[in-house]
């Protein structure tokens, strides 16, 4: 009975650890077989430890490439769809117009519907318009992709703000500027940033909408999707277990960054 009873207070917690597990079970997979020397083409059954492909990990060729491409790709449509949803965010939230509530509900479109739809619509504005698919056609596609998240990340923070704080920094003789750089945009800067990193992952990890709007350019996703058909290299799953510890070391750092500025506003 008193395991019962344990169980029964912890049950969120147990739920929440089992589901944490689940998720994080893929990239431990990854993580082990980057170790591994399969002696065939296929890395799927464990063979031998290795280090091979950790000490060499662009040994495939336009691995390294492809990996450099998405990076790029990645971090343009961040910065333009951080910058434009920010504003759009701040829009929506601050000022009263025509169509507001029309554009409120055409935001969410993008992540309600099917990627394929999307990607399928945009193939064909780009052929209408006559443009040349390749890099500037998937970075189009991956900032209309994650335009939508940022705003959603930023608005909710937006929504959350104090406008008094603005207020009192008005009453200081603070200017518009130096109230915004001051005042708004630290407060708002954790959203910017949540949607800034929502928009990065969206982006790197992008197979369907990159897959139609491509043409003949190779991101590290349609790397890893040619590369199944052939043989699985062990250098794929190093970079994967490459990424998924900077991702995890950066939410420890943030996490570590809030705390201590907490601890220093008690304080």
């Amino acid at each position: 009975m008193s395991v019962l009873r344990w169980i029964r207070r912890n049950l969120i917690v147990i739920a929440g650890l089992l589901t944490l597990a689940y998720m994080i079970l893929p990239n431990i997979v990854v993580m082990v077989f980057s170790f591994n020397k399969p002696k065939g083409r296929f890395n799927y059954a464990w063979q031998q430890f290795s280090l091979d492909a950790w000490e060499d990990p662009c040994g495939v060729a336009d691995l390294c490439g492809s990996l450099s491409l998405s990076l790029q790709i990645a971090f343009w449509a961040t910065l333009g769809a951080t910058a434009l949803g920010t504003m759009i965010a701040f829009a929506l939230v601050r000022y009263r117009f025509r169509a507001r509530g029309a554009i409120n509900s055409l935001i969410f479109l993008p992540m309600a519907m099917p990627e394929v739809v999307m990607a399928a619509s945009l193939l064909t504005l780009f052929l209408n318009m006559g443009a040349e698919l390749g890099f500037w056609t998937v970075l189009i596609a991956h900032i209309m992709f994650c335009l939508s998240f940022v705003v959603t990340a930023v608005k909710a923070r937006v929504m959350s703000m104090d406008p008094r704080l603005e207020e009192a920094a008005r009453d200081l003789y603070a200017g518009p500027v130096q109230t915004f750089v001051r005042v708004t945009l630290p407060i708002a800067a954790p959203g910017i940033a949540a949607g800034a990193l929502l928009a990065f992952a969206l982006s790197f990890d992008d197979f369907i909408i990159t897959n139609f709007n491509a043409g003949s350019t190779v991101t590290f996703p349609m790397f890893v999707w040619g590369s199944a058909q052939r043989g699985t290299p062990v250098q794929i799953n190093v970079i994967g277990t490459a990424m998924f510890v900077i991702a995890v070391l950066m939410v420890l750092v943030g996490q570590l960054i809030a705390s201590r500025r907490k601890s220093n506003a008690r304080n």
